[in-house]
């Protein structure tokens, strides 16, 4: 094993809609791989459209989000794939005391494993919650060495007609899982708040929010009629009008993406070369 090297694996849960995300993803790892001075290389595996599904070979494994229901791929093959692909992570995790491999999960990825190890219940929101939002570490996300450098609350691309919601904490403490983030209070709403982010184990994390979101997407996505009309309408005009005023602010998603995708990888290759 080349210490100086990392392998990837990036697992595209798109199913052929055209997004962003797979992008912003691609660039953190080609930056990261530069910045770093280590050999970085990275397979991107198109699963729902194609069931490809990648093997044990990688160090570590990015899933990305996705449109449609995390409940009715329920048996599909592909889901199947990528459950047992999770297992296999876990099993070799738990044989191998001094080489690990790491995957994080988002969104669409994120909500699969949510009901893979049973966490909380997933169910589709009343209206679709599309922008940019505040999003609250928990006390055990405060010492969550993948947040290290962000601010608490912090903020993040939220794009989602699903969610997680009312954590079965007896089941995190049997999984030894740990609910990282939750959606930002509003006193004003009657609402269940939405689970953000779980560490599942050791080596296997997630977010409901998109860290590889950046400010040249999220750009493309506010000025579509579509996505303008949907936040004016839910949230008002002075508050599309502040998100979009808000891309390039330094302490916003430029954080975001700079310090959660980064922090994870760094924890990979950190891995590696202590073995």
């Amino acid at each position: 094993m080349d210490k100086s090297s990392l392998k990837v694996a990036v697992i595209d849960m798109n199913n052929g809609a055209p997004n962003q995300g797979m992008r912003g993803i691609q660039e953190i790892l080609s930056r990261f791989g530069k910045e770093h001075h280590i050999n970085l290389s990275f397979d991107i595996f198109d699963l729902r459209q194609k069931g490809e599904i990648p093997g044990l070979e990688y160090d570590a494994y990015i899933s990305s989000g996705g449109p449609g229901s995390p409940i009715a791929s329920k048996g599909e093959q592909w889901e199947n794939d990528f459950f047992n692909l999770l297992n296999e992570i876990e099993a070799f995790n738990l044989n191998n005391e001094d080489r690990k491999k790491y995957a994080f999960l988002i969104c669409h990825s994120f909500q699969l494993a949510c009901r893979k190890f049973e966490l909380g219940n997933v169910t589709e929101r009343r209206s679709n919650a599309f922008g940019i939002f505040p999003i609250t570490l928990t006390a055990d996300g405060e010492k969550e060495q993948i947040f290290e450098g962000i601010t608490n609350p912090f903020f993040s691309v939220d794009s989602r007609d699903w969610q997680v919601i009312e954590p079965d904490f007896a089941a995190f403490e049997a999984k030894g899982a740990k609910l990282l983030a939750i959606e930002k209070e509003r006193k004003h709403v009657d609402l269940e708040r939405c689970m953000m982010s779980i560490r599942f184990t050791d080596e296997i994390i997630g977010t409901q929010f998109h860290p590889e979101a950046d400010p040249i997407g999220m750009k493309m996505y506010l000025l579509q009629d579509e996505k303008k009309k949907a936040i004016i309408d839910l949230h008002g005009e002075q508050k599309y009008l502040d998100m979009l005023n808000s891309l390039d602010d330094p302490t916003r998603i430029v954080l975001t993406q700079s310090v959660i995708l980064p922090n994870f990888l760094n924890k990979a290759i950190g891995n590696l070369q202590e073995a």
